[in-house]
């Protein structure tokens, strides 16, 4: 069964196809069949000006257009859409969903943060992990970081923070904000013990291939510093060519290290698994749900 997951961020657009199949043990196994990526930074938009300009509209009908045919080629029969962050805050954000809609066919539903936290569970990564300890996922997107707790088999909780690359290159993240972070990590991590990080993100996957661990292999604290002090010796510029990175991974893979840096810091954790999974993997992951409830209950 062929499944796919568009996620509308405030620095890219994804489209993920996957194809979903139980394995001999009768778990369902989900195989990557295609991942498109397109930079629209709508945030750079929303966050300056708090609409989305008629450029980066066309772009993202443009953009919905190729995926649908994509979509259709691939003959893929079930899809979940969700916006995030600068859709959220953009002024004609809905009023720009409905031209897409009508002009290919495709439903993108505005997430709130918190339901962005919770497909971002739906992996359940830590599930896999050694259930006496707590995990706690980090995703650092463009407009906002979506934080997870789970421990010993339990969601503890899930929170958004309006803090985000995009946010932090616009100088756009209040003192305060990050405080609320500090204080919200501080108060409900209190009692738990040793916390590890499940981190997710284009950014971190980014460090990680950088790092050249081995996949199952977490990333320190430490690391993370070395790379954020290194990041921010050179410009942009600079670093595209040294790291071969594309210009909208160059700019804001620093303020994102600040981001994982802070909230690592913050709860003791000293490492970091990157096992690369983002939004639109618990996309669809919770699709596959959908359809299974939907299915038992004919």
């Amino acid at each position: 069964m062929k499944l796919a997951a568009i996620d509308i961020g405030s620095n890219a657009a994804r489209l993920l196809i996957s194809e979903a199949s139980p394995n001999s043990a009768g778990k369902m196994d989900f195989t990557k069949v295609n991942l498109v990526r397109v930079p629209l930074r709508l945030g750079f938009d929303v966050f300056a000006t708090g609409t989305i300009s008629e450029k980066r509209a066309a772009c993202l009908i443009d953009t919905i257009r190729a995926y649908k045919l994509l979509l259709d080629v691939y003959e893929v029969k079930y899809l979940k859409a969700c916006a995030t962050s600068a859709m959220r805050d953009a002024s004609n954000g809905q009023l720009l969903l409905q031209t897409v809609k009508e002009q290919t066919g495709i439903d993108i539903k505005v997430i709130s943060g918190r339901e962005e936290a919770a497909y971002i569970y739906e992996n359940h990564v830590a599930e896999q992990l050694d259930n006496t300890k707590s995990y706690m996922y980090i995703d650092v997107g463009g407009g906002s970081t979506e934080i997870t707790l789970f421990s010993k088999k339990q969601l503890i909780f899930k929170e958004s923070f309006n803090i985000g690359t995009i946010r932090l290159l616009h100088n756009q993240v209040e003192d305060s904000t990050w405080q609320q972070l500090k204080d919200f990590i501080k108060t409900n991590l209190k009692g738990l013990g040793p916390v590890m990080a499940i981190g997710s993100g284009g950014n971190i996957n980014k460090v990680f291939s950088l790092s050249k661990r081995k996949e199952g292999k977490p990333l320190s604290l430490e690391t993370l510093k070395d790379y954020y002090k290194e990041f921010s010796s050179f410009t942009v510029e600079e670093r595209i060519h040294l790291y071969n990175l594309r210009e909208d991974r160059a700019d804001v893979i620093v303020p994102a290290l600040q981001i994982y840096i802070n909230i690592m810091r913050w709860a003791d954790t000293p490492e970091i698994y990157v096992p690369k999974i983002g939004l639109a993997d618990g996309l669809i992951h919770a699709l596959h749900s959908e359809i299974a409830a939907a299915t038992s209950q004919l």
